[in-house]
């Protein structure tokens, strides 16, 4: 069964996130479990996300960037007042931040950082040529 689209494909930050995502080497984007999500051969970030409350209930994150970055650097990341854990992806390094809270260069720099950690080395070199 299909998952419904749990999206505005208008949404003003779901094109922020699109032009810093897609701007990255050979970057794709799919619907993924009713949500965007942004890859090369694997994910590297996802619009919206799910964080489940310790009551058991769940608490939607509509405008969220959910990205896999360095463990060392999830943990200063998590430190923000904006930051979750996202279900389904949180125990596998996944963290969430609300898009809004992020200026652009700061989209980029995550973007860039989860790209590193899920692209081949192919393409995470065509980075080392951009920068």
């Amino acid at each position: 069964m299909a998952h419904p689209q749990m999206f505005d494909d208008d949404d003003p930050q779901l094109a922020r996130l699109r032009k810093a995502a897609l701007s990255l080497p050979e970057a794709q984007e799919k619907t993924s479990h009713g949500r965007p999500a942004f890859f090369t051969k694997k994910i590297f970030a996802h619009f919206g996300g799910t964080r489940k409350l310790v009551t058991g209930g769940m608490e939607q994150h509509p405008q969220a960037l959910l990205i896999l970055p360095d463990p060392m650097d999830a943990e200063v990341l998590m430190e923000r007042p904006d930051a979750f854990v996202p279900m389904y992806l949180g125990p596998t390094g996944w963290i969430g931040l609300e898009l809004e809270t992020l200026d652009d260069d700061d989209l980029s720099d995550l973007l860039t950082d989860s790209y590193r950690n899920t692209a081949p080395a192919g393409l995470v070199r065509k980075l080392s040529v951009k920068d």
